[in-house]
Parts: structure tokens; C-alpha cells; sequence
């Protein structure tokens, strides 16, 4: 499929008709979105696979009784990863190990220095914007490979973050269930060219 046609095709599915997408096919998605671009390639974010039925019954609780949630076949929980600390160190040693010149990693050390200087409301909300590049990623991968999906920010992160058992440096900040759709979309409109130009 062509990048402009699953722009245009992609839409919020709000059902899903239940069937499960094959393994395969997720880690095939996972394969692709990883590849997304991030500030200063630090990466601030990690994903939760949840295929579990009972899991996704308790979290739909969590996400206001949204249907995806539970008639989705994956759902996606993009967390922004607090630890800059870590990200930071993991970076550079990741750099050294793949040959990155020196000059560069000296560079990116100055800058991820400097950074680590931030207020932590200011990382955290540095993190969760980039959960969004490859959520979008998720998003037209899926309309590639024949499956739906829906964006949502619209849950409880710290009941999803308790129930999933995760750490306390990752906090779950978009969803993204995928499945096939058991809906139509609705017509679909957006802000002419002119519209969206600051003048």
C-alpha cells in the first residue's frame, strides 16, 4: 500500500469484529515502528503488548468502558520512559558499541548532559511526546499489513500502570488497539492547506 492511501485510509475504529491478528503480523509491526525517529535519538518510550482477554476486560474499566479496548485483538500501551538518567547512559554506550565517532558521541554527551538538567515535568512531558511518533507509526503499518486501529488518550494511566505491573519510570501515555474493524468510518475532513499556515 502506498504511504498515501493508508494516510487517507487510516481512521479511528471504534469496534473491532474480535478476530485475532496473527503473532506474526504484530511483531512484523513492532519491527517497523521501532525505526521511529525520537530527540536525540534517546528513545524515551517503550510499548506493552496486552492480547490477554481478562487483562483487556480489566483495562477497558480503566479506559471509561471504550469498546476497543476489549474487542480489539492487540492493544498497544505506548509508555513514556522517566529514566533519563539511564536512557541517557544507554545511548552513549549504545553509540560507542556500534562505532558512532567520538566527535559525535562527545557532542551528544554535552547535549544529553545539558538535558539531564531539566525540571522532571518538563522530561516527562519531552517523553510522552515522543510516544506519539511511533504510535502514528503503529497506526499506518497497520493499515499496510490489512488490519485497524484507534488512537486513544482518553484512560487512567496509573490504574493501567497498576494493573500491568509496570515500573515506576514508565508511564502509560497513548493506547493503541489493533484489530479489524467491525465499523464504517464516518466522513472524514480536515483543515484546508490555508487553514493550517500561520500567516
Amino acid at each position: 500500500m502506498e504511504l498515501r492511501q493508508a494516510i487517507a485510509e487510516r481512521y479511528a475504529t471504534k469496534h473491532f469484529d474480535g478476530t485475532h491478528i496473527p503473532d506474526e503480523k504484530v511483531r512484523e509491526l513492532l519491527e517497523i515502528i521501532r525505526w521511529a525517529p525520537s530527540g536525540l535519538n534517546i528513545q524515551p518510550w517503550r510499548v506493552k503488548v496486552v492480547s490477554n482477554a481478562a487483562v483487556k476486560k480489566e483495562l477497558a474499566i480503566a479506559s471509561y468502558g471504550e469498546p476497543q479496548i476489549e474487542s480489539c485483538s492487540h492493544l498497544l500501551v505506548f509508555c513514556a520512559d522517566g529514566d533519563f538518567k539511564g536512557l541517557a547512559e544507554r545511548l552513549l554506550a549504545r553509540m560507542e558499541q556500534e562505532g558512532v565517532p567520538e566527535e559525535t558521541r562527545t557532542i551528544v554527551g554535552a547535549i544529553a548532559e545539558d538535558m539531564s538538567h531539566m525540571p522532571a515535568d518538563i522530561w516527562a512531558g519531552y517523553a510522552i511526546a515522543n510516544t506519539y511518533l511511533p504510535a502514528l507509526l503503529a497506526q499506518l503499518t497497520a493499515k499496510d499489513l490489512g488490519f485497524d486501529s484507534c488512537l486513544m488518550t482518553h484512560f487512567r494511566p496509573e490504574e493501567y500502570r497498576r494493573i500491568l505491573g509496570l515500573p515506576d519510570n514508565l508511564l502509560p501515555a497513548l493506547l493503541c488497539p489493533l484489530g479489524y474493524a467491525d465499523d464504517e468510518p464516518l466522513p472524514k475532513w480536515r483543515y484546508s492547506v490555508d487553514e493550517i499556515l500561520v500567516p
